[in-house]
């Protein structure tokens, strides 16, 4: 529509646009493609190029400092480009909803997965402690009872460190066979999940054991 020789096509698959364009495989082989004679970049829509704010304005400012045009085809039927005082005022608004669309996914992808975990539901890896069933998580008695050893020598002082070290020395086994290490003790002590779970566990088996207590006195 607008006259412009068309120079390449660039692709780029599998790669988040919130990764900055110089550091995205097509994103540096278009820069690299605009040091030459190149005075023009068509894309698609914004968010195809840049989802930070930051980004497609330093990006954007270099390329009109060079005579580059941005243009973008589809906005509504319409297309604009940056060669225009009005185009780079459209940027800069567009540049900010594209980051703040970003933003808001980021935000309400958290919540659905802290719902998730609070309700004790799947929201990710299947946790220690637990097995999935369906999209519930159900405890596991003996991981449960090592949950309880983990909070049990927090509570003790020692440190994430020496409990990983004790678990490995004990052979007791991890989620996936692997070694025990800081963090993966650490992440443990620190859900929420694991210690509901494991002190309903530790209620309900104190319970059990003073009903036989009592039951034994009894008879």
């Amino acid at each position: 529509m607008t006259g412009l020789e068309l120079t390449a096509i660039l692709r780029e698959d599998a790669v988040s646009a919130t990764v900055p364009l110089a550091k995205r495989p097509s994103g540096a082989k278009l820069l690299e493609t605009l040091s030459g004679d190149v005075q023009h970049v068509v894309a698609f829509k914004l968010d195809r190029l840049f989802r930070d704010a930051e980004d497609a304005l330093r990006q954007t400012k270099a390329w009109d400092r060079s005579g580059i045009a941005l243009h973008l085809v589809d906005l509504g039927g319409q297309s604009m480009n940056t060669a225009s005082a009005m185009g780079r005022m459209f940027l800069t608004l567009m540049a900010g909803f594209a980051e703040l669309e970003r933003n808001l996914i980021a935000e309400r992808t958290t919540a659905v997965l802290t719902h998730k975990r609070q309700q004790g539901q799947v929201y990710n890896h299947v946790p220690f402690g637990f097995r999935r069933l369906g999209d519930r998580l159900v405890p596991v008695v003996d991981e449960m009872a090592v949950v309880r050893l983990i909070r049990e020598r927090r509570e003790d002082g020692w440190s994430y460190c020496m409990i990983a070290e004790a678990l490995n020395a004990d052979g007791v086994p991890t989620k996936k066979s692997a070694k025990w290490h800081r963090q993966t003790v650490k992440n443990i002590f620190e859900n929420d999940n694991c210690r509901k779970s494991a002190d309903h566990q530790a209620t309900g088996e104190e319970a059990r054991s003073q009903h036989v207590y009592r039951a034994t006195r009894t008879a």
